[in-house]
């Protein structure tokens, strides 16, 4: 049986420069990110002098272009690297993928790198509403490859290649100090208090699990309980602003059931809660792990940073907390409480992913098969 190796093919308007990449998303490990790492081809003849430069470019966008009238941009760009890929300017030591991209594209290929930053964020799509035109808002990454004179020479659309990727981060691999929270009130002129207890059975999910919420009210007020409500909130920062926070609730539930609880009595219930893009599809602000043409995406990832308390980034950071309210009537007000969860993808296993790569790449070369995916989004 022959196995196909897809390699992400890109080229220019012109045709003189192609590029190739055998996967678009590289991992942030928190203390260190992949390296982006692949190979192009060029019609030498057609330098005549000039250089080919390769860039690294984020780009976050946190205003609607539709917006943007009068000189406004809410756009800005930050480049990570940007340096001259052609003349190279000494042996850069290519990967296993470089080499056997090299071997099978022949002479006029070579091998490019860009280092990513430990310190830049994860790729964010905000979600936008029905009505939205333009390009969403959030963070996304590119690499660019143009012919020109000098760094500084404005690129020409003929010679230029724009292909967008992914950073993403997945989730850690052990599990985190099991969520719980107590909240008492006491109420003016009245005696003893009410008490919530929340627990969640772990703090990180995966996307598509359940939620169980383990809730406890014990009563000892002179109050009634009429409802309990538990929501799923996303909060998406924006660190370009002071302040500039928004939340989004994606998934709730509501119950009376063993309600109301009255004076000098108590309950102990279970409420589970399933956070899906699919419930939130049409829901604008919703922040969405970044995506790319053709390739499905879910919820944003809970961002995480190698120092909490160190927020002075560029981008957004994703958080989600569990909120937990007790209704007690028009008078008696509400008593709440917030949970903290770290929503994530799993990790997938390397060494199973590396041996059947390693096949993969091993018979689509011998077979001469290589299939190249040739209509990517810019």
């Amino acid at each position: 049986m022959v196995v196909q190796f897809k390699v992400f093919k890109k080229a220019s308007p012109n045709g003189k420069l192609t590029i190739y990449l055998g996967r678009r998303d590289f991992v942030d490990h928190v203390s260190s990110v992949d390296p982006v790492d692949g190979v192009f081809t060029l019609d030498t003849d057609y330098l005549q002098g000039r250089k080919v430069y390769g860039q690294l470019i984020c780009s976050f966008r946190y205003g609607r272009e539709e917006d943007e009238v009068m000189g406004l941009n809410f756009q800005k760009d930050l480049f990570l690297s940007s340096k001259v890929i052609y003349p190279p300017k000494g042996e850069e030591k290519a990967s296993k993928l470089q080499e056997r991209l090299i071997k099978k594209l022949g002479a006029n290929a070579h091998p490019f790198t860009f280092q990513m930053p430990p310190n830049a964020p994860p790729s964010v799509t905000i979600q936008p509403g029905p009505e939205d035109e333009g390009k969403p808002c959030g963070v996304e990454y590119s690499i660019k490859l143009y012919v020109g004179d000098n760094e500084e020479d404005r690129s020409h659309k003929r010679s230029t290649i724009l292909l967008n990727i992914r950073r993403i981060q997945f989730a850690p691999s052990r599990q985190g100090r099991q969520p719980c929270t107590i909240v008492r009130k006491d109420f003016m002129l009245s005696p003893g208090e009410l008490e919530l207890e929340a627990t969640l059975d772990k703090q990180l999910y995966y996307h598509g699990d359940k939620i169980a919420i383990n809730v406890c009210v014990r009563n000892h007020s002179n109050k009634t309980v009429k409802k309990i409500k538990a929501a799923v909130q996303q909060s998406t920062d924006i660190c370009l602003f002071s302040g500039g926070q928004f939340r989004c609730t994606i998934a709730s539930v509501e119950t009376q059931e063993g309600c109301p609880v009255n004076p000098g009595s108590a309950l102990q219930k279970v409420l589970y809660l399933i956070p899906s893009l699919e419930s939130n599809k049409d829901r604008r602000g919703v922040a969405l792990d970044g995506h790319l043409k053709n390739i499905h995406t879910n919820l944003a990832s809970s961002t995480l940073l190698s120092n909490p308390d160190n927020r002075d980034m560029f981008g957004m950071i994703i958080s989600y907390t569990v909120k937990v309210k007790l209704y007690l009537g028009a008078i008696g007000g509400e008593v709440s409480a917030e949970l903290p969860l770290v929503l994530m993808h799993p990790k997938p296993d390397l060494r199973r992913m590396m041996r059947s790569d390693s096949q993969a790449q091993v018979e689509a070369f011998r077979s001469d098969s290589m299939a190249a995916s040739t209509d990517l989004d810019g």
